[in-house]
Parts: C-alpha cells; sequence; structure tokens
C-alpha cells in the first residue's frame, strides 16, 4: 500500500517538476488542435484520478468543480459530453491556480484512500491512472514544444535540448527466420493494447544497430528527397506538396545552415546526433530512398533484446490493430485504446521524452502517418 501511494506521489511531483521554469502565460496557449495546453494536461491528469476513481469509492466525495468534467474529459463518450479538443487554449479560466488547487484537492482524497484498504479494481485504475499521467508527462513536453517553436523569439525552456542524442553502435543484426512470441506475458503493468500474447512467423531480416542521424536525413534532403514523389507513398507525397514541406518540423536554413528549434532555443543542426521529429510518411520515403523499409512492429519487438533504443520512438511498417483475442473493457476504460485501432501507425521503443521506468519492448505507441512533433526516429531493416 505504502509503494502505490509513494508511486503516486511521486509522480505527481514530477508532472508539477516539469512546469518549474514556466511563465503564468506559457500555461495556456494551444499552437494546434493536436496539441494541449500544459494548463490542460494538469487539469486531465487529476481529473481522471477524479472521476475514475474517487467518485465511485468515496460515498461523500464532491467534485472539485462540477464543470470540470466538461472542460478536461478528453475522449471519453461514456462520461458525458466535452470540450471540442481545438477550443482547450481558449480556458483562460479557470486560472492557472484554481487548476493546482484542483490537483492538491484530489491528491489529498487519493492519499487518504490509499492509506486504507482499497480494492483491487481501485489498484489497477491507480496503477493506470499512473501510467497515464506519466503518458501526459511525455506530452506536455512535446505539446509545449510545439507551441514555444511558433514563437519568433525562439524561447528557452532549460538548457536541456532534449535532442542532442548519438548512436553508440553500428552496422546490422541479422535475425534468422522463425516463429517468435510477441506481447506482453508477464505480470507486471502493461495497457490493453499489448495484451493477446501470440505466436508470429517472421522471415529471416537484418535491422539497423542504429537510428538515422541528421547528416543521413540531409543527404536525403541534398539528392531531392522531398522532390521525388518515386520515393513517397500517394498519401505522404499529397501531404508533402499540398503542405508544401521541404524540411523536417523545426527545421530552418540560416546563411546556408541548418538550423532547429529546440527547448533550449535554435540551434544548429548536429549532422552525428540522431535525426528527430519525423511523420510516418517521411520515415517511410526516407526508407525507400535507401532501398530498405522501415521494420515491422513484429521483427522490432523480436530484435529489440539485441539493439538499444529509447532515444526516439521508432515508426514501424504497421498499421495498429487488435492482437488475437483483444477484447475491450466495458465502461470508459474501455476507450483507452480500442476505439483508435484504425488509421494509425504503431511506434515502438520509447523518447528521450519519456517518463522513466515508462517503457518496455512491448509497449505500442500509435499516432497517425502525418504527425511529427512527437520525439520519433528512424530505423531501418532489410531483407535477407
Amino acid at each position: 500500500m505504502k509503494e502505490l501511494l509513494a508511486h503516486y506521489l511521486t509522480t505527481r511531483r514530477e508532472t508539477e517538476a516539469l512546469c518549474e521554469n514556466l511563465k503564468i502565460e506559457d500555461y495556456i496557449p494551444q499552437a494546434s488542435s493536436f496539441v494541449s495546453p500544459t494548463k490542460w494536461h494538469l487539469a486531465h491528469t487529476t481529473w481522471l484520478f477524479e472521476e475514475m476513481i474517487l467518485k465511485k469509492s468515496i460515498p461523500v466525495y464532491k467534485v472539485f468543480n462540477d464543470k470540470f468534467s466538461y472542460l478536461f474529459n478528453s475522449y471519453y463518450n461514456a462520461v458525458g459530453a466535452r470540450l471540442d479538443r481545438g477550443q482547450r487554449g481558449l480556458i483562460t479560466r479557470p486560472d492557472v491556480a484554481d487548476i493546482f488547487e484542483y490537483r492538491r484537492y484530489v491528491d489529498q482524497f487519493m492519499t487518504d484512500l490509499l492509506k486504507g484498504d482499497y480494492s483491487n479494481e481501485n489498484k489497477e485504475l491507480v496503477v493506470l491512472g499512473i501510467n497515464h499521467e506519466q503518458q501526459h508527462q511525455e506530452l506536455l513536453i512535446t505539446d509545449l514544444k510545439y507551441t514555444f517553436s511558433h514563437n519568433p523569439t525562439y524561447p528557452k525552456l532549460n538548457k536541456n535540448s532534449l535532442i542532442n542524442d548519438y548512436n553508440q553502435e553500428a552496422g546490422w543484426l541479422k535475425i534468422e527466420e522463425g516463429i517468435y512470441k510477441i506481447g506482453h506475458s508477464s505480470d507486471s503493468f502493461c495497457f490493453d493494447n499489448e495484451l493477446g500474447h501470440h505466436k508470429v512467423y517472421a522471415e529471416s531480416f537484418e535491422i539497423s544497430k542504429s537510428l538515422v542521424t541528421n547528416g543521413e536525413f540531409i543527404a536525403f534532403m541534398e539528392q531531392g528527397g522531398y522532390s521525388n514523389q518515386l520515393y513517397w507513398l500517394d498519401e505522404g507525397w499529397s501531404w508533402v506538396s499540398n503542405n508544401k514541406i521541404n524540411c523536417p518540423l523545426y527545421w530552418e536554413k540560416i546563411d546556408g545552415h541548418w538550423y532547429h528549434y529546440t527547448l533550449s532555443g535554435l540551434e544548429k543542426v548536429d549532422v552525428d546526433a540522431i535525426f528527430s521529429h519525423t511523420s510516418f510518411y517521411e520515415a517511410n520515403a526516407y526508407a525507400s530512398f535507401k532501398d530498405c523499409c522501415l521494420p515491422t512492429e513484429f521483427e522490432w519487438e523480436i530484435a529489440s533484446n539485441k539493439i538499444s533504443w529509447g532515444k526516439r520512438w521508432e515508426w514501424t511498417n504497421s498499421a495498429y490493430l487488435p492482437y488475437p483475442r483483444y477484447k475491450i473493457k466495458e465502461g470508459a476504460v474501455g476507450e483507452y485504446n480500442g476505439k483508435f485501432m484504425i488509421n494509425q501507425m504503431v511506434l515502438r521503443g520509447g523518447s528521450v521524452a519519456t517518463s522513466k521506468g515508462h517503457s518496455r519492448n512491448t509497449y505500442r505507441n500509435f499516432f497517425s502517418a502525418e504527425s511529427q512533433w512527437q520525439f520519433s526516429g528512424i530505423r531501418l531493416t532489410k531483407q535477407t
């Protein structure tokens, strides 16, 4: 019991620690409908504990504010109506102080609950809520970076850009053909989309021990990568053409040199550092340019114990689909993953922005193919 409470309180403090260098004005803006304001993340992660646990476990519990469910529900249809996602930046009231008071209020009730006796169901929900908040810790960082990138003064959040990481290995790893087990099988926590432990057959393949670097991607650009339709899927080519994309997210050319926005401000691109913030479309085009492929999520998991990973979320060539025997749970919890298994691609691994202890080799992250704002990178495979 004490361990779960300590884990809960540590996670809550870690979220707020990410805000230590923020000004009040930084909590509110929303640069696009696919990102959320910092204030919203702070409130939404709190709302989940209130909605999923406290309201159902404490008969005399009184919600902090009866309007918060409408404001800070993300996508749970079973809970009720909610604010349109693109309008989250318009919530100037309640103010930031109110949100931190809300967090203190819920934390006190959660502390009292976790100091006493609680059901196994509540334990599972608390662990889910902790992992949910860790997901939002990473989203808070990436969303804030995207919003800051639209500020022409290139604001500096901290001295750690979270961008200049380097490969420690080179070459290719050969994986023999065979039947392999995929999915989560231990008693430790996982999300429901990792369940359905099953076997897959894989042809022999080679997987790169390193991720694509900035310099390698620059070579793709200099050889007409963004202007040669032969490298692109049709949908990707339409995305590039319609949006006039000719370089990666956050990059711009100044006096003949490539620079990119980081959380430490505008920095010159380090050609030896690992490439980041790429869409699936760009990753797939680069793989085509190199006469290679992106790994399937099964190939990635098969090789995961023999390669170094965790610096970038790695795009795979797998659509986000359910594993065998996957069943969506009833109620709001069932909306966590299953209903998004359409028009999404799987990413594996983790990133420098992923919360400590949150990654595992069965973790299935997922985003739409045009998504760039996560710390995503490219690993190649080739058939043998």
